[in-house]
């Protein structure tokens, strides 16, 4: 019995291992799926100038961010304790906020970059 458990596993890895193969090849060939090769022609007509200047617009306005938060964050004459905490906490508040609408957009913009590439 423990011979024929054996044997099964075996030949059932060893199937698996084939299927695995072959769906590889088969997402690899041409086909109707493929399109003729366009989606390449296409990657290669992408414009990196544009990414390019996304991408340092999104960090341009993380740069200001961070800047505005640390003058925000000091505390001002005459402020008390109380009111300078208050106003810190609010504003880390604000600061995680814009951080994150910041990285959605950038999020944002690379999946709509390759979502028109398809």
């Amino acid at each position: 019995m423990k011979f024929t458990g054996k044997k099964i596993i075996v030949y059932s890895m060893l199937g698996l291992l084939q299927v695995g193969m072959f769906s590889s090849v088969a997402a690899a060939a041409p086909g109707p799926l493929h399109n003729n090769g366009s989606q390449r022609v296409a990657y290669l007509d992408r414009d990196d100038r544009h990414d390019d200047e996304r991408r340092r617009n999104h960090d341009e306005r993380k740069r200001q961010e961070n800047e505005r938060h640390e003058r925000e964050m000091k505390r001002r004459p005459n402020e008390s304790d109380r009111n300078w905490h208050k106003r810190q906490e609010q504003e880390k508040k604000r600061h995680d906020q814009s951080l994150r609408e910041i990285a959605a957009l950038l999020i944002g913009v690379a999946i709509g970059s390759g979502s028109s590439n398809n």
